[in-house]
């Protein structure tokens, strides 16, 4: 148990730290780009493409990370002000709503996925990339925050601590 537990802690460092890549390929390839219309070259045709994967990419990749380090945006003017019982329920049923909802993402998303793979569908732009590409980080993060949330929901940590309490290294 304690592998598994390893390589799944791995798994959500590793995509933390390929979202950061992207973020910093993303800024070269702008910066890139200004550079080369600066000097009166025509500029790649595909970056304004590639920049918009790579965002949702950044996003999905970073989001599991961004929920087990308290990074995510949530509302808790509510839960502050209410005695350690009845907070604990709205906790709960807070975190049985996020693990609901990712994991209906994760199967729409999936099944998104499984259908651009079947049909071979293409994204049409300035470069014809398989649709497939774009979706594919969509349910493996779902389903990865849908875990994070679960944490919580069993007690592993909670979500409503210090507002300057996060975690760096998880």
């Amino acid at each position: 148990m304690k592998g598994l537990i390893a390589a799944y802690n791995g798994l959500i460092q590793y995509m933390r730290i390929a979202a950061g890549i992207l973020v910093f390929l993303v800024f070269i390839l702008i910066v890139v780009d200004v550079l080369v219309r600066l000097v009166g070259l025509k500029p790649w045709s595909a970056s304004v493409m590639v920049v918009e994967y790579a965002l949702l990419w950044f996003a999905m990749l970073a989001s599991p990370y961004l929920v087990r380090a308290k990074g995510h945006v949530f509302i808790d003017a509510l839960t502050t002000l209410m005695a350690p019982g009845p907070r604990l329920v709205v906790e709960k049923v807070a975190y049985t709503i996020c693990i609901v909802s990712s994991l209906i993402f994760c199967w729409y998303s999936y099944s998104v996925l499984h259908t651009a793979i079947v049909e071979g569908t293409l994204d049409v732009r300035a470069v014809d990339i398989p649709l497939w590409v774009l979706i594919l980080p969509l349910p493996i993060s779902f389903f990865l925050v849908a875990v994070e949330f679960g944490r919580y929901l069993i007690g592993v940590d909670t979500m409503y601590t210090d507002r300057t309490e996060t975690r760096e290294n998880v």
